[in-house]
């Protein structure tokens, strides 16, 4: 019989025809031709003759081969349909399986399969994957994981992991980002973001404060966060919501300082953690820091030096404060137009109010650019244009306050990496939504934040893989990508085993599993075991 391998397609036979070929002897030969790709190939030679009956009993052998081709064919392909329906009739599971490939993968290299518990494991990818309540999050895991978990199994497991993990994933991220940096922590960044709560009553933890996210309405909690260079997570800490930002640094600095016995600490924290009181404790302690300075809120004499230094672009000054602290003041064009756009702005809103007769004296809160208003009498409000001009010669101007010998270059480099930190608190609140929060009692809320904080580490680390691999590839975008691999399982029907196969169907699938080497794809991934 002929190699079914020769046989391309059912139009390929279709397109066959039978061809008598005559040489100079006058035997002539039988061929099937095959014409389907434009070309005329030989398909089969049947025989040769130069008898004219023995001829055509060839050709009736040539059209016999072409139908019995097709009906090979044909009954060929009805046996691979049927296969393939039984396959289609005893698939037993499809999961996402991109997400455990890719982010599983990370969250072991971190270390934090440590932690035995395949609960937290879900949770934490859960929480990169598809952030939502923890109702949700049940929900889609038994959709997409086919885990059934109810969802007080899941808060009974927040209760437990109040108590038993928040030091370990700590611990893990520091080993971790120490292998990262490959070098001592020694620079550290910490700030403080506020996290609303869908309430309305206050309790122990849960107040409302001053909300850089404008729910002044809604009780809160503050979230310190501590991170190395580049924005590595190093530890956190939670303090109710109505706490100065500057009394939230000392728990969490002094608690990671000791834990890992480390002697010298430089402290960069932005202008809201500044205080008398702070930088006395920070000199008492024996911390080093570069902290945002309030320039506007120094004395005259302070002020007079910083105005005549008449910077330009790029250019920065040391100006003494007290003996071992400096004042560094920087200038940049860029910032100098940013705050003269937001000036206008703010300026564009209070005239607009004025000149519908919206804003009036009792009104005003004082804040922001209201500053530049002149009040007379109860309705007599005006913009004061002086203190406009005041304001403008402040633009551009940057200050940071310091202890450290390190030169004007380093402490202004260094302090620019905080946005590294602003960027955690961004990420945290829009990809990783870890608010608004739900929960109520204290140790849940720990938990939350426990799982938010591992899944930010994770989400780092892929973002620091990513570049060293040189893709153009986004976290966002790689588990958008991972989201869309599925993996099916089959159970065969009489013996009970289960093959299972992971679906690499597009180009960009194909291309983020062999980013990460995932050349194994077929076998099976962490999705069973009991939670």
């Amino acid at each position: 019989m002929e190699n079914p391998s020769k046989r391309v397609s059912y139009v390929n036979l279709i397109s066959m025809f039978v061809r008598k070929k005559q040489n100079k002897s006058g035997i002539i030969s039988i061929q099937v031709i095959d014409k389907s790709n434009g070309n005329y190939k030989v398909a089969k030679t049947i025989g040769s003759s130069s008898e004219p009956q023995e001829v055509e009993l060839l050709v009736i052998k040539a059209h016999q081969w072409i139908k019995e081709q097709i009906g090979q064919l044909e009954l060929g392909f009805i046996n691979t349909f049927n296969k393939a329906q039984d396959v289609l009739n005893n698939i037993d599971q499809v999961t996402i399986a991109g997400t455990e490939l890719l982010l599983g993968k990370i969250f072991d290299q971190i270390g934090f399969n440590q932690i035995d518990d395949l609960l937290f494991r879900k949770l934490v990818i859960a929480r990169l994957c598809f952030p939502a309540s923890k109702l949700k999050t049940t929900d889609l895991l038994s959709k997409y994981d086919y885990l059934e978990i109810g969802v007080q199994k899941v808060y009974r497991y927040l209760d437990k992991l109040y108590n038993t993990q928040k030091e370990t994933v700590q611990q893990i991220s520091y080993e971790h980002t120490l292998k990262v940096l490959q070098e001592e922590i020694r620079i550290v960044f910490y700030d403080v973001t506020t996290l609303y709560f869908e309430i309305d009553h206050e309790d122990d933890i849960r107040k409302a404060g001053f909300s850089k996210e404008g729910k002044h309405q809604h009780p809160q909690i503050l979230l310190g966060l501590l991170v190395s260079k580049d924005g590595y997570p190093l530890a956190y800490e939670i303090f109710e919501g109505n706490k100065f930002e500057g009394h939230t640094m000392f728990p969490v600095i002094e608690k990671f300082r000791e834990k890992y016995l480390i002697d010298k600490l430089v402290i960069i924290a932005d202008t809201g953690m500044l205080s008398n009181e702070t930088i006395k404790e920070l000199q008492s302690k024996g911390y080093e820091y570069i902290i945002g300075a309030r320039i506007k809120n120094e004395s005259k004499e302070i002020k007079d030096i910083i105005l005549s230094l008449r910077l330009k672009n790029g250019q920065s000054k040391i100006v003494d404060k007290a003996e071992g602290i400096k004042l560094i003041i920087s200038y940049s064009e860029s910032r100098a137009e940013k705050d003269n756009y937001n000036r206008d702005k703010g300026l564009s809103r209070l005239k607009k109010l004025i000149s519908k007769g919206k804003l009036t004296k009792s009104a005003l809160n004082k804040r922001g650019y209201n500053k530049f208003l002149n009040l007379q009498g109860n309705i007599n409000i005006s913009i004061d244009e002086n203190k406009i001009k005041q304001d403008a010669q402040w633009d551009g101007l940057k200050g940071y306050i310091t202890n450290t010998n390190l030169t004007k270059k380093e402490i202004i480099n260094n302090y620019n990496q905080l946005w590294k930190i602003e960027q955690a608190f961004r990420i945290s609140k829009t990809d990783l939504k870890i608010r608004p929060i739900y929960h109520r009692l204290k140790r849940r809320i720990e938990a939350h934040i426990c799982i938010a904080f591992v899944a930010y580490k994770i989400y780092k680390e892929l973002e620091r893989q990513l570049k060293e691999k040189k893709s153009r590839l986004s976290p966002e975008k790689a588990i958008e990508i991972a989201k869309t691999i599925y993996r099916i399982r089959v159970v065969e029907p009489i013996s009970g085993e289960t093959v299972t196969k992971t679906l690499l169907l597009k180009d960009e699938q194909k291309n983020l599993a062999k980013l990460f080497n995932r050349y194994a794809l077929s076998v099976s991934v962490l999705n069973s075991g009991k939670v």
